[in-house]
């Protein structure tokens, strides 16, 4: 992984990819030749950009997939590489970027119908304000259904941004190290009044992530580390009740997250309980609050007493997004999967310094794209 960093003050998207995959392949022991297959995946770029990428590291002929998801980009990416892996191969390469314009997300082909057509229909039914940029009204809409089905107050919200910038100070990699009270997140202008203030969104940000795979038979032959298994992964996309159930949480995406942690965790044979540090999607304060409950890490409606206890940190039942998460970290869209991985990586190894999670043995990745996907891992430490 590379810093993020804002928009305008990065190094172009080619140069941040070849970047984090030469560090990956340094951190992993390996050359670029060595690679079989690459995954690259970006939101916001011509194609064949993973080959401008890659092609720095230099010219091996090897199978190139370029790859768009959204918000779950990177980790398509990784999906892509372990069922690669499961497939046959032996090494391969999964690594995503973005170079982004400031500002909220928009969409960039005015010319043709948005793949948001049909979300756009359920949100102006359920919550109207069309004033509200895209993702913000999605997501805002979400936290609002939350509200008020069980009574969440936005304290609650703030506490998790709180929590984030608590986090993401420890983390030299995130875009923002300033440690906020609740009160600071509360008192920031409003972007939905009652709703959501501008701390409690994420940041476009430009960077790059990238991960190794291999097989075990490739590591055993080449002497490498396996410290870290990737265990269980699923990836989901959008089910009849996104838009049948009248429900704003479910058209952001939390039925994609029950059913793919739900997968997960019957294929590696683990529970909710066993996580030990979990990286989830945080676009926004509100989606954490509702993906604590859709990943069944409390109670459906016990998201508020889950965060007043203390069970969402260090010292509590289960660390969330040590790494300040994409609230602190920042989100340039094709890398905050793999961003995720990375942390995830350092926290088994127990290499991630100040902000290591104490005898961290089981991890959880959450990350979500609309429109839509959802893709959740398990790793262990060996």
């Amino acid at each position: 992984m590379i810093p993020f960093v804002k928009p305008g003050a990065s190094d172009a998207y080619d140069l941040m990819g070849a970047e984090a995959a030469q560090r990956a392949l340094i951190d992993a022991g390996l050359h670029y030749s060595q690679v079989q297959q690459a995954f690259v995946g970006y939101v916001y770029g011509d194609s064949t950009s993973g080959q401008k990428a890659l092609y720095h590291l230099g010219h091996s002929g090897v199978p190139v997939v370029n790859v768009n998801n959204n918000c779950a980009t990177g980790s398509t990416a990784l999906f892509l590489a372990r069922q690669a892996i499961a497939a046959g191969a032996d090494c391969v390469l999964a690594l995503g970027f973005e170079q982004m314009a400031p500002g909220a997300l928009d969409s960039v082909f005015k010319d043709r119908p948005s793949p948001f057509d049909a979300f756009d229909a359920v949100t102006d039914a359920l919550v109207g304000m069309p004033e509200v940029p895209l993702a913000l009204r999605y997501f805002g809409g979400a936290g609002l259904a939350h509200m008020r089905r069980f009574g969440t107050g936005l304290d609650s919200f703030a506490s998790i941004r709180a929590k984030a910038s608590r986090h993401g100070a420890n983390n030299p990699m995130a875009l923002f190290r300033t440690v906020l009270s609740v009160q600071d997140v509360l008192d920031a202008p409003a972007v939905w009044p009652g709703v959501m203030t501008r701390l409690m969104a994420c940041a476009p940000t430009c960077g790059a992530a990238a991960a190794v795979l291999v097989s075990e038979a490739f590591a055993k032959r080449q002497g490498l580390r396996t410290d870290v298994w990737m265990v269980a992964q699923a990836m989901v996309t959008d089910g009849a009740s996104t838009f049948e159930s009248g429900d704003m949480m479910q058209l952001a995406g939390y039925g994609m997250t029950q059913a793919a942690a739900s997968q997960v965790y019957e294929q590696a044979g683990v529970g909710p309980l066993d996580i030990d540090v979990v990286e989830l999607h945080d676009c926004f304060a509100h989606n954490e609050l509702i993906t604590y409950e859709g990943l069944r890490l409390c109670p459906e409606g016990g998201a508020a007493q889950f965060i007043v206890d203390g069970n969402n940190t260090y010292g509590g039942q289960v660390v969330t997004n040590p790494s300040g998460g994409l609230l602190s970290k920042g989100h340039p869209l094709g890398a905050t999967g793999l961003a995720q991985c990375y942390e995830l990586t350092h926290q088994l190894r127990g290499s991630a310094a100040a902000r290591q999670v104490p005898g961290a043995r089981t991890a959880l990745q959450h990350n979500l794209g609309l429109g839509g996907a959802c893709v959740v891992t398990l790793y262990q430490s060996a």
